[in-house]
């Protein structure tokens, strides 16, 4: 009796994920987080005409959704001033990464991203054979002309760069990605990463041609909209690129409520104003929260902050350790020198009281183990 004969590709490829999820965690622990701020949930939650909308809709998931999202498509066109054939909505922004990976990536191809970037991106590459250069960060920002000129070194054909940032928060201003996209190479395609543009200040987002074959964007319903578990996220390009999609896209792949929420949750821009200012609030106390710790926080334009715990990775990550054993989940940056800082989502008055009383605690725990 034999088993399935997989390819030499994912035969050699580590049985690894890119994230641990915090159910896994909690289950490890045998107990929940008082805090579930690590993974840049928005848990001020969507409208309450996208819950509305998913509930009405429910009795109607007997059906397949929309194959070609027709609603949210045209909606989307409307609300971002392009065509329906500019865009295309997937399984989240990490759906989509793949479809454009396997779009444009065949194995050797030679793919430039930051070393500590979004990691599920480099997950996508290394599942379709790609040859993954990564540039280090310029401070704690990804370094735009810094990534073009690998790609120009490589021959890449693809450039994966995040604005805002995760897991730095940093952001880089639409000017300078303008200017940037005028020394991108011949045949090499900017991934424009805008996950957490609603939280972004104006001048972050920059101003292209939708028909510029050069660039893609990819946003999502996950994190202002707060709907990461409904996994809806849409791209928006030139629309020869983004009618490519429908050679591969698992065509059934969008939940039918969720397409119905996420139109409802877009058509209501006052909640979503409203979300903003909350993270704004709860960003500030964080800031708070580690000053009053000896800790600072550095400057943020998405739902989350990255504190500086002043030392080095190891240090950080028995901070973040601490953290965990006292119930609250909060990640952090995966490579130096950003691995210094643990990275907290924006949260309820609640959870910013709960993380208060613990993080004294857990760097006590930390200073009585060195």
């Amino acid at each position: 009796m034999t088993g399935p004969r997989y390819t030499d590709l994912i035969a050699a490829l580590p049985s690894t994920v890119p994230f641990v999820g915090p159910e896994a965690q909690e289950r490890d622990r045998g107990a929940p987080f008082k805090a579930r701020i690590g993974a840049n949930e928005n848990v001020f939650g969507p409208s309450p005409k996208a819950i509305a909308a998913m509930q009405q809709d429910s009795a109607e998931i007997w059906k397949y959704g929309d194959s070609t999202s027709y609603d949210l498509r045209h909606a989307l066109a409307a609300h971002l001033g392009i065509g329906p054939q500019n865009v295309v909505v997937g399984e989240g922004i990490d759906g989509l990464l793949g479809y454009l990976v396997r779009l444009l990536v065949a194995p050797g191809d030679a793919v430039v991203t930051s070393d500590g970037a979004y990691p599920t991106f480099n997950f996508h590459v290394a599942g379709f054979g790609g040859v993954l250069h990564k540039v280090p960060y310029s401070g704690d920002s990804e370094d735009l002309p810094a990534l073009i000129a690998k790609a120009a070194e490589v021959d890449a054909k693809l450039v994966y760069f995040a604005n805002p940032d995760n897991p730095m928060a940093s952001w880089t201003t639409g000017a300078a990605i303008e200017a940037a996209l005028d020394t991108l190479p011949d045949g090499t395609l900017l991934a424009l990463d805008e996950a957490y543009i609603e939280f972004a200040p104006a001048d972050a987002i920059p101003r292209i041609a939708i028909e510029d074959p050069r660039v893609i964007r990819l946003r999502t319903f996950s994190k202002g909209y707060g709907m990461a578990g409904a996994r809806v996220g849409y791209a928006f390009g030139a629309a020869p690129l983004i009618q490519s999609f429908d050679k591969i896209r698992n065509h059934f792949g969008m939940n039918r409520a969720a397409q119905a929420g996420a139109l409802a949750a877009l058509q209501d821009q006052d909640w979503l104003a409203h979300v903003v200012t909350q993270v704004a609030e709860s960003k500030d106390r964080i800031a708070r929260i580690a000053a009053a710790n000896g800790l600072s926080a550095l400057p943020s334009a998405t739902n989350f902050v990255a504190v500086d715990c002043g030392r080095d990775g190891d240090f950080a990550r028995k901070v973040l350790a601490a953290l965990v054993a006292r119930g609250i989940f909060v990640r952090m940056p995966f490579v130096a020198p950003q691995d210094r800082c643990i990275r907290i989502s924006a949260g309820r008055a609640e959870e910013m009281e709960a993380l208060a009383e613990a993080l004294p605690l857990a760097l006590a725990d930390v200073a009585a183990t060195a």
